[in-house]
């Protein structure tokens, strides 16, 4: 491959004593990598994909899953011959000038930043089920702090926090497709093998093949994050080889967490029962008759929820950092401690969470109004 032109965004994303150290081990990238794009995005937002194109809303996460892994698989060619912490907005700014970079930085910056607020008033608001006497806005505020104290104690912190919460969610979904496998198949107790939801209600296109292509647009947003792994391998030891685990196992995530999950819900219950905002995991397993399934999927959404706070708080500091050392964000941005964490980046991406809190205390029926997650174990005919 050829070499960057001269004055390109530096590889190593470093700028005289400041330097981001090489925290992050195999198994941290491997299961970021894994458990990204596992989120309120599949959990609840499926919901609406579903009631649009019916049985065959696997498809439109099919149609995504290619142009995801072609996606991918171009980044990782760039990443691999040049890992960088910039990643995509470094090889914007290498092939198409600084205007480039410039963009898509901030750009991404603001995707991450504002998810970092919103995912902590939804901690608040998913932990508020349990614990109703306690406002949205304290425990809002409590993760927030956490998960700041725990991105600016080191890399190494940031990556065993996110090896813990993606190896729950991904437990979550394999307990699911287990569990879901074993009702369709006839495995389950008084269970015999029946695929007629899939024709039974209106046909596999009840409303229509466009609905398939509408649909890509939503399940975008519920794919983003799979890029990050390519983000944070330049602050491990083997970047190349972290890179191309990670693009690899695009096809597994998208095949395993998506795919085979949406197929499974819509053969284990009836299409039209499932209501867009209501999960239809919570949907399909209150159907099997698994107890207490929405507190169990409460549990998993707050672990979602605070994986998407890490994951955003991390990759927003690091852009500030890449953006900082190409003159395209304050140079003080890019100062770090001794353990090679930027302090003020990481302080600086808490700004609007803090000021997201502030609203759900000055705001609280707003932040209290119902959420997608039933309070109580539903049961298939009123969902």
């Amino acid at each position: 491959m050829k070499e960057a032109p001269t004055g390109s965004p530096s590889s190593t994303a470093t700028d005289g004593g400041n330097q981001l150290k090489k925290g992050l081990k195999q198994r941290h990238l491997t299961m970021l990598a894994l458990g990204g794009v596992i989120g309120a995005g599949l959990f609840v937002g499926s919901s609406a994909i579903i009631a649009d194109a019916g049985p065959l809303a696997f498809v439109s996460y099919g149609i995504t899953g290619i142009i995801v892994f072609l996606v991918m698989h171009m980044l990782g060619e760039m990443a691999a011959a040049k890992p960088t912490t910039g990643s995509f907005t470094d090889y914007a700014h290498m092939g198409l000038g600084r205007w480039a970079g410039f963009t898509t930085g901030w750009l991404y910056w603001y995707f991450w930043v504002i998810l970092v607020g919103f995912e902590a008033v939804v901690c608040g608001q998913t932990i508020q089920r349990w614990f109703p006497d306690i406002p949205v806005w304290a425990t809002a505020g409590t993760v927030l702090v956490i998960m700041t104290l725990v991105n600016l104690m080191s890399v190494g912190t940031f990556g065993e926090a996110e090896y813990w919460f993606a190896s729950i969610k991904v437990a979550a979904i394999i307990v699911f497709i287990a569990i879901c496998a074993a009702f369709v198949v006839g495995l389950w107790p008084g269970q015999s093998a029946d695929f007629s939801n899939l024709t039974a209600h209106g046909g596999l296109l009840p409303n229509g093949v466009l609905t398939l292509f509408t649909g890509v647009v939503a399940v975008v947003f519920s794919m983003t994050g799979v890029e990050v792994a390519t983000i944070a391998a330049a602050e491990s030891e083997e970047p190349v080889k972290a890179i191309r685990r990670a693009v690899n196992s695009v096809v597994f995530r998208i095949l395993a967490f998506f795919i085979l999950s949406m197929i499974l819900i819509v053969i284990v219950v009836p299409w039209n029962t499932i209501v867009p905002g209501e999960s239809p995991f919570v949907t399909a397993l209150d159907h099997i008759g698994v107890p207490a399934t929405a507190d169990l999927l409460n549990l998993v959404i707050v672990i979602a929820a605070l994986s998407v706070l890490n994951t955003g708080m991390y990759t927003a500091s690091r852009m500030l950092f890449v953006m900082g050392n190409r003159r395209d964000a304050p140079k003080v941005l890019t100062t770090t401690n001794k353990r090679g964490v930027p302090v003020i980046g990481i302080l600086s991406c808490t700004v609007i969470g803090y000021g997201c809190v502030a609203l759900s205390a000055l705001f609280p029926r707003m932040s209290s109004t119902s959420s997608s997650i039933p309070q109580e174990p539903c049961s298939s005919s009123s969902t």
